[in-house]
């Protein structure tokens, strides 16, 4: 970390895909806002939606289209059962793909649950200069997630380089 680098605190979104969880059980989402506030980054919004695609394209497309939000930390709905459809949903929203960030995130997380890791559909982008995560939705794998990846990532100070100091270049 270079010392003429500061933290720029972002504004943030979480948002969990969930047919069975209420916010009340939402371990996920409470390790990423525990996460991103200890970090000192600010949380815009929260919410909890069933695993409908229509109903997360709503949602995420009104915190991508809000120029008050940096970035949206989606958990849950990215496996292979007939319900989820958190990819399907909303990688047609991103402008561009970050395929690192899946792929980075399988590597971690074969170090931790095996080959179960090529069960993850996890993926990262951008969509009107907002950061977009989805992730799975075990608490573990957030935390791997924000631990490992994102938490650096967003964070001005992180070198060689990150993606906070890009936010003011996004949309050029």
């Amino acid at each position: 970390m270079g010392t003429d680098r500061v933290f720029i605190p972002l504004s943030l979104c979480v948002l969990t895909v969930s047919d069975s969880r209420t916010l009340a059980e939402d371990s996920s989402g409470d390790c990423l806002v525990a996460g991103l506030t200890a970090a000192g980054h600010r949380l815009h919004a929260r919410a909890l939606l069933p695993d409908d695609r229509y109903k997360l394209r709503a949602l995420v497309s009104q915190w991508i289209a809000d120029a008050g939000v940096d970035g949206i930390l989606v958990t849950g709905g990215t496996g292979f059962t007939g319900r989820d459809s958190t990819p399907e949903a909303l990688l047609p929203l991103l402008d561009k793909q970050m395929p690192g960030f899946g792929e980075l995130f399988r590597a971690l997380s074969f170090e931790e649950i095996g080959t179960s890791s090529l069960q993850s559909r996890a993926f990262a982008g951008l969509a009107n200069g907002t950061f977009l995560f989805a992730l799975p939705g075990s608490t573990s794998a957030c935390r791997t997630a924000w631990d490992r990846i994102i938490r650096t990532q967003l964070d001005a100070r992180t070198g060689p380089c990150n993606l906070a100091a890009l936010r003011p270049r996004l949309r050029e």
